[in-house]
């Protein structure tokens, strides 16, 4: 009777081990942060208003280390590439400070932009070595071999979690680069090439999560216009949720969603921000020169990815209402001795000019500017040419009323090209002219003109307010980018009448300003 009594006790007891034991066992939550920025060009100091900058940068990134770990998460460190070209002090020390400042914040991986083939690809390994982390595109290939170029991506562990990265680069690289330095590249289609990379990172490494840092662009809805196509028309090229996000770059814009499929145009910072998400896959970007970095918090488990809260958060931009940042002490050792070389290079006045010259990248990839005019007088009369031709890419700032320093010059033409010229008979360069004018706006090859006029369906041109003559020769002044087929312009090189002159496009402007100071902008107006 005892022993029977006993059973009835126990059963209970062994009813509720026998269910705890069968019982799926859940995995607790892991805690991922993903930090990211893009487009640096150049900014690795401070601006003149104080915002900004790598050392304030550091600063918060080390806040934000300390916070995630000490609730128990960890986070990756990623960029959407263009590291290179904007700043002169930068520009003339190949972004050495750059991608050093980029190894003490602790970046994880980058994709690589098109301004990293804005120097000879010997530069790019250079870059590696001070970078010290991978630099990513799987879509770019060597002609001569036919193997990808550069490593396609990176695994990580996180939290016991394997975390593929992998890179792609705009395919636009091979209109808008250089083709003095990409001639060997090829720049394959992104998506088709993703399509096959994340095909074999699943198979071989078998992942939690795959990211792709890209250097793409974000456009609302996939409409790229007369870009390549960017990182929505990627996330739904591929099986949903293929990737669990793009960490981008290159539209260099605040990625803050208005509605479905409708990026705000107005967003100001401090603001709440929400990122794109398309086919099950979340899109970001932070703006430019690390005026954000941008803050994902994650929760994994079982299998699922879920956004808990994102933000841009600010670095010293002008307006905001929290204390600055401070700068880290360890970054500005590093730093300063850079921005002081590059600082005395650069601060010397050449000139002096009575208004401004506008190189608003909204102006001159859209409509004539006196900055378009005045760069293409400084380069007809270097060679005595009867007109001059830059493509509205090129000219990357404005020149201001007042003094102008050979950094102000840097700025307005940051790529090294060389000034090149042609001569040709007026038929040839009627055909070329035509080519060139069709050049659409809000695009790099949009067409400054200088001493020419292209005119009415039919294409009448004027050079020097004179009708164009088939039979004349005519000299045309440009650079060796556009003479090399860059931003898709006719090839010039081997054309029997083609000179590569070795003069550096910003060195003939700056000594154009210093003969004609004071300039008087009205009387560049186009």
């Amino acid at each position: 009777m005892q022993l029977a009594r006993l059973r009835l006790l126990l059963l209970p007891f062994f009813a509720v081990y026998l269910f705890a034991c069968a019982a799926p066992q859940i995995d607790p939550p892991k805690q991922i942060t993903i930090l990211h920025t893009n487009d640096h060009h150049g900014r690795f100091w401070r601006n003149e208003q104080g915002e900004y900058g790598m050392a304030a940068r550091k600063t918060l990134i080390d806040a934000i280390r300390q916070e995630v770990a000490a609730n128990g998460g960890e986070l990756l460190l990623l960029s959407g590439g263009d590291i290179n070209t904007g700043v002169p002090e930068s520009d003339l020390q190949q972004a050495e400070p750059d991608f050093l400042g980029m190894r003490m914040l602790g970046y994880d991986a980058m994709a690589l932009g098109n301004h990293e083939f804005d120097n000879p690809l010997a530069v790019i390994e250079e870059q590696r070595q001070w970078a010290g982390f991978p630099m990513l595109s799987a879509n770019i290939y060597d002609k001569r071999t036919g193997k990808r170029k550069y490593q396609a991506y990176q695994m990580f562990e996180r939290l016991g979690l394997r975390i593929a990265v992998l890179g792609l680069t705009t395919e636009d690289t091979a209109k808008i680069g250089n083709p003095a330095f990409i001639g060997e590249l090829e720049f394959r289609d992104p998506k088709a090439e993703a399509a096959k990379l994340v095909a074999e990172i699943q198979t071989k490494e078998q992942p939690d999560l795959i990211i792709a840092v890209t250097h793409m662009g974000h456009y609302d809805d996939a409409n790229s216009g007369v870009n390549a196509p960017g990182d929505v028309a990627l996330a739904r090229a591929l099986p949903k949720g293929s990737l669990a996000m793009v960490i981008g770059g290159h539209s260099q814009e605040p990625l803050c969603m208005e509605k479905p499929n409708h990026n705000r145009t107005d967003y100001q910072p401090g603001q709440a921000c929400q990122p794109d998400k398309q086919n099950g896959t979340w899109i970001m970007q932070a703006h430019e020169w690390g005026k954000y970095v941008g803050r994902a918090d994650f929760t994994y488990q079982q299998g699922k990815l879920s956004l808990r809260r994102y933000q841009l958060l600010p670095v010293n931009l002008q307006g905001m209402p929290e204390p600055a940042i401070s700068e880290n002490t360890q970054m500005l050792q590093l730093l300063r001795p850079y921005q002081e070389k590059g600082q005395a290079k650069l601060s010397v006045k050449i000139g002096e000019t009575h208004g401004g010259f506008e190189g608003n990248r909204d102006k001159v990839r859209f409509v004539q500017t006196n900055l378009g005019q005045l760069i293409g007088a400084a380069q007809m009369h270097k060679v005595g040419a009867d007109l001059a031709i830059i493509s509205g890419g090129g000219i990357r700032d404005s020149i201001a009323s007042g003094d102008i320093s050979y950094k102000q010059v840097l700025k307005v033409q940051p790529f090294g090209n060389t000034l090149a010229y042609v001569d040709m008979k007026g038929e040839t360069l009627r055909a070329y002219l035509l080519n060139v004018a069709a050049k659409s706006p809000d695009s790099g090859a949009y067409a400054q003109l200088y001493n020419v006029k292209v005119s009415g369906k039919d294409g009448v041109i004027e050079i020097a307010g004179m009708p164009l003559q088939l039979e004349r020769l005519y000299r045309l002044a440009l650079n060796s980018f556009n003479a090399s087929g860059g931003d898709g312009y006719p090839v010039l090189l081997k054309y029997p009448g083609y000179v590569d002159t070795g003069f550096v496009d910003a060195e003939v402007l700056r000594e154009f300003i210093t003969l004609n100071s004071p300039l008087d902008a009205q009387t560049f107006a186009p």
